[in-house]
């Protein structure tokens, strides 16, 4: 597998070192970073001297009309993926695409369309779904270990600062899709979708408090799920003590997860309910003996999703995290626009062509308005 990364950013840097480190896994001995390309031709040659990657350029459609790239990372802005990734797909490289992969439902299902066309495959990046901690209690609420899932919480408490913004992209949902719902929180929600199955209803608040941004700077939104259980989601750039959480309370015991950027087994905390303490040992078990057997150090890393994915693509199967399994996170996304916006709630399938929500996460605009400066730095 010869391995191209398009854009040459800060998140790129965690794809090389990945793939770099691909290389050290059984079976994925072949897997090999061959170029970089980035529209500023001097940032492209450092990151590919900095990577080893022998070859650097501007020029994506020359790069795949070269036939010498099986595949090909995304790292770009995210209104640019969409044609990069179909671009790639009429070449025949598979696309593993940062997230958001595309800025709306409108998009992604003209990605899957252009996948359809092509022998090739896309899949986004979910890291968080590949760590350990959920892995395992994926398992164990499989297994019954658990019992029934009954509530979540699911906080992305992050701060930005206003000079943040001064990235043309940033904070526009043209360019970036969205604010903290869709670019910052949707890892933590779609982490919680991935280990509580599908969502069914959503109502939901925003407001832009005090970034002079064309998106929201804060969400809030009640989901139930299709099993029947209940969460809340709040995602928020204007928070100083920054912290990723996740609280599952289930028939058994309350499972939770408190990090930032990336969690390990340290970052986990299981509190059981009266009468099945046992659900502490079966967890602590657990931990000791997938201890070591983690590809990225026991992390939530790029390397714990980009293992299973290229040994996918190696064996000429369906990679983990393909459009299919993904869209729901971004759905859920446009309904919490949606309910935001119009103040309805909003079902799962409800947003359909033709909807304002389909084609964009800024639908019928934001209804609040601007705001304005107090003279605090805001």
């Amino acid at each position: 597998m010869k391995v191209a990364i398009l854009g040459t950013g800060a998140i790129a840097h965690h794809h090389a070192d990945a793939v770099h480190a691909l290389a050290q896994q059984p079976g994925l001995e072949q897997v090999e970073l061959v170029a970089a390309v980035d529209i500023d031709a001097a940032r492209a040659e450092e990151f590919a001297t900095r990577h080893s990657a022998p070859r650097h350029g501007t020029d994506l459609q020359a790069l795949l009309d070269d036939g010498d790239v099986d595949v090909l990372h995304i790292c770009t802005p995210p209104s640019l993926h969409l044609e990069q990734a179909r671009a790639a797909l009429a070449a025949g490289v598979h696309v593993v695409v940062e997230k958001p992969a595309v800025l709306s439902l409108e998009q992604i299902d003209a990605l899957a369309e252009a996948e359809r066309a092509s022998t090739a495959t896309v899949t986004q990046i979910v890291q968080h779904r590949f760590g350990p901690g959920a892995l395992r209690l994926r398992r164990m609420l499989a297994d019954g270990t658990l019992g029934r899932p009954l509530v979540a919480t699911c906080d992305t408490m992050w701060f930005r600062p206003p000079e943040y913004f001064e990235v043309p992209w940033r904070g526009r949902f043209d360019t970036e899709g969205g604010g903290p719902t869709m670019g910052h929180g949707i890892h933590q929600f779609d982490l919680m979708l991935s280990i509580l199955g599908d969502w069914s209803e959503v109502r939901a608040m925003a407001g832009r408090l005090a970034r002079h941004v064309d998106t929201e700077d804060v969400s809030m939104a009640m989901v139930r799920l299709q099993s029947g259980a209940m969460a809340s989601i709040t995602n928020s750039l204007l928070s100083p003590r920054q912290t990723s959480s996740l609280r599952f309370d289930t028939e058994r015991a309350t499972v939770e997860l408190h990090h930032l950027y990336g969690y390990d087994d340290e970052h986990w905390t299981v509190t059981p309910a009266p009468g099945h303490e046992d659900v502490t040992r079966l967890w602590a078990d657990d931990v000791v003996a997938t201890r070591g057997t983690a590809v990225d150090e026991g992390r939530s890393g790029h390397l714990g999703q980009l293992v299973p994915t290229y040994r996918a693509l190696v064996a000429g199967e369906a990679p983990p995290a393909a459009i299919a399994d993904v869209r729901g996170s971004l759905e859920l996304a446009a309904a919490i626009y949606r309910s935001a916006f119009t103040g309805s709630p909003v079902s799962r399938g409800e947003i359909c062509p033709g909807d304002p929500f389909y084609a964009s996460m800024g639908g019928t605009g934001a209804p609040w308005p601007p705001v304005k400066d107090t003279g605090e730095g805001l």
